[in-house]
């Protein structure tokens, strides 16, 4: 005789429930912990950048490589992480140090990433204005599908980190709109990923191109959306005496954003279960405790 339909979805439910379990442990390495670092130049990194011309100085500790450290590269497959992190990404520009490294190795010298393994996911692009990330321009569907095959091989995004605005300084238009499109930004980017906690750590303002600096930091500083936090950059040194962030800056900005990270990072939700996953496994819990069918378990 045929099994009811309702144990033989039973059995269909715990058949698949393996199988994601299997799959995913079949995904090295699992256990990454992921960070999408977009923005423009001072996110891609100009520390040490002189002209067309990076030093090749790599603070010690602060940025060295590390194996619990990966970078996905413009090829969409993870290495171990080095500087400059955004090489290849920003193809137009020398990069040079920026504060992913120095972020990473913080967060792995605290007790709260012990044993993870830190993906990081270079988006950012030196010259960008904030119109030019909005949903469907080809800076916004090139970070969310690097951040969708990130998370496809195992791991969670932990958090957005944003420093972008100074070329939204020039034009009045621009820097009027800032708040409207950080806004949005933020919004488009937890749908198209289904993360609606999705954690974004912003950087204010150091420098400008242009006379309404002030105008897009205090857009920065007064967007009231839940999990977006704001880290400072105002004050830190410069590389070319108004603009770009110099080595020891891009450092001192990595910790910041780490200890950004670790205040606000773990207060969050995790990304749920896959909506069909859920469905599945409430099944499962139906089915248990329904007679006759719970008999076929004992």
């Amino acid at each position: 005789m045929a099994p009811p339909p309702l144990s033989l979805l039973l059995l269909l439910c715990l058949v698949a429930s393996a199988a994601v379990r299997h799959a995913a442990a079949d995904v090295p390495p699992s256990n990454k912990l992921i960070f999408i670092l977009a923005g423009q130049s001072n996110m891609a990194g100009r520390g040490g950048v002189v002209g067309t011309h990076w030093d090749g100085h790599v603070p010690s500790p602060d940025c060295s490589p590390s194996p619990s450290i990966l970078r996905l590269s413009p090829a969409l497959r993870w290495e171990q992480a080095r500087e400059p992190l955004h090489q290849g990404i920003d193809g137009n520009h020398t990069c040079g140090v920026g504060p992913g490294m120095a972020f990473a190795n913080a967060l792995l010298r605290s007790s709260a990433s012990a044993g993870e393994v830190l993906g990081l996911v270079p988006c950012a692009v030196g010259g960008t204005r904030m119109a030019e990330w909005a949903k469907g321009s080809e800076l916004y569907e090139d970070m969310v599908r690097r951040a969708r095959v990130a998370v496809e091989t195992g791991g969670r995004i932990g958090a957005v980190l944003w420093y972008q605005g100074e070329s939204d300084t020039v034009r009045w238009a621009d820097a009027n709109e800032y708040a409207r499109r950080i806004g949005m930004l933020v919004r488009e980017l937890r749908a198209d990923l289904a993360m609606p906690h999705l954690l974004l750590i912003q950087v204010g303002l150091a420098s400008g191109l242009g006379q309404y600096t002030e105008v897009v930091r205090e857009a920065q500083k007064g967007l009231k959306l839940r999990n977006v936090r704001f880290v400072d950059a105002m004050g830190l040194p410069f590389q070319d005496g108004h603009l770009h962030l110099n080595t020891q800056a891009q450092v001192q900005l990595g910790h910041m954003l780490a200890q950004s990270y670790l205040t606000y990072g773990y207060a969050h939700p995790r990304t749920p279960a896959p909506w069909w996953l859920q469905t599945m496994l409430a099944c499962c819990f139906v089915l248990l405790w329904r007679e006759p069918y719970t008999r076929i378990l004992i």
